[in-house]
């Protein structure tokens, strides 16, 4: 039986947030990452993880920087949790679509109530 890579990227969406909630202990790795999707090669060879990071700036950034390091400890965490012989490569990427969600709500919101927008803000 093939598994489908939606299949595993769903179940390692599933075990991933799982494993920021209560196994990743690095103090670098901010409490606000949420895992928003995950996508996997046919061949289940490469796991791209889409993060959600809400503090931007320098904890951003180290948070990546954590994810990326700790990239090992989650392939052999996932290996485990999902029973697979070789777990997926994981590379970590940030997400930033409901940041932009959220400025085009705002933005939508100031245009209702008749108020300016500055050029710098629709780009």
């Amino acid at each position: 039986m093939k598994i489908r890579p939606e299949r595993v990227a769903h179940m390692i969406r599933r075990e991933m947030a799982d494993i920021l909630e209560n196994k990743m202990r690095d103090p670098r790795i901010s409490h606000w990452v949420t895992v928003t999707d995950v996508e996997v090669t046919a061949d289940l060879s490469f796991a791209r993880i889409y993060v959600s990071v809400l503090p931007e700036g320098v904890e951003r950034e180290q948070t990546l920087r954590a994810l990326a390091a700790a990239a090992g400890y989650v392939r052999y965490e996932l290996a485990q949790r999902l029973g697979l012989r070789e777990a997926p490569e994981v590379r970590f990427q940030l997400d930033t679509s409901i940041e932009r969600g959220a400025r085009v709500e705002d933005i939508l919101k100031r245009l209702e109530r008749g108020e300016p927008i500055e050029e710098d803000e629709g780009e």
